[in-house]
């Protein structure tokens, strides 16, 4: 993703939990994505979480926002059998530098299970030696 420009997420859901269906996929907008919108699925109902950012971003045409979507939850029913994808349209702030790693938290629920797919790694680690670790993507310099 390019820092101080827009972005498409898709949050792919591969699996259940176990042999059971997904009914929940919560997604945690760090602080720095701003704008933030969801794609709707038929089927699913959408929910979203408002609040206020650590601190205001500069946006378009001088426009500063200082709060705005921070949570997007998407209510319904994947079988185990099939995948699906999830989507999330925003804004990079230009307060990042190339090379940062923006981790985007995601709870997968199930009727009686979950998967949290939140960690992050710490310094010299990678998510590959984590048990559940949260999508993540490296920003890099408008060109």
């Amino acid at each position: 993703m390019t820092i101080g420009g827009p972005a498409k997420l898709t949050f792919r859901v591969p699996h259940g939990c176990g042999d059971q269906p997904t009914v929940k996929l919560r997604v945690m907008i760090p602080e720095g994505f701003i704008a933030a919108k969801p794609m709707p699925k038929a089927g699913w109902t959408l929910e979203m979480t408002h609040g206020n950012y650590a601190k205001t971003h500069d946006f378009f045409h001088g426009v500063k926002l200082s709060e705005g979507v921070k949570e997007i939850s998407w209510k319904g029913n994947l079988p185990d059998d099939y995948y699906d994808e999830f989507i999330v349209s925003g804004f990079v702030s230009k307060d990042f530098t190339p090379g940062v790693m923006l981790y985007f938290p995601v709870v997968q629920e199930c009727p009686t299970g979950s998967h949290s797919w939140v960690e992050i790694p710490k310094a010299g680690q990678s998510g590959h030696d984590l048990k559940e670790p949260a999508p993540g993507v490296r920003l890099k310099a408008k060109q």
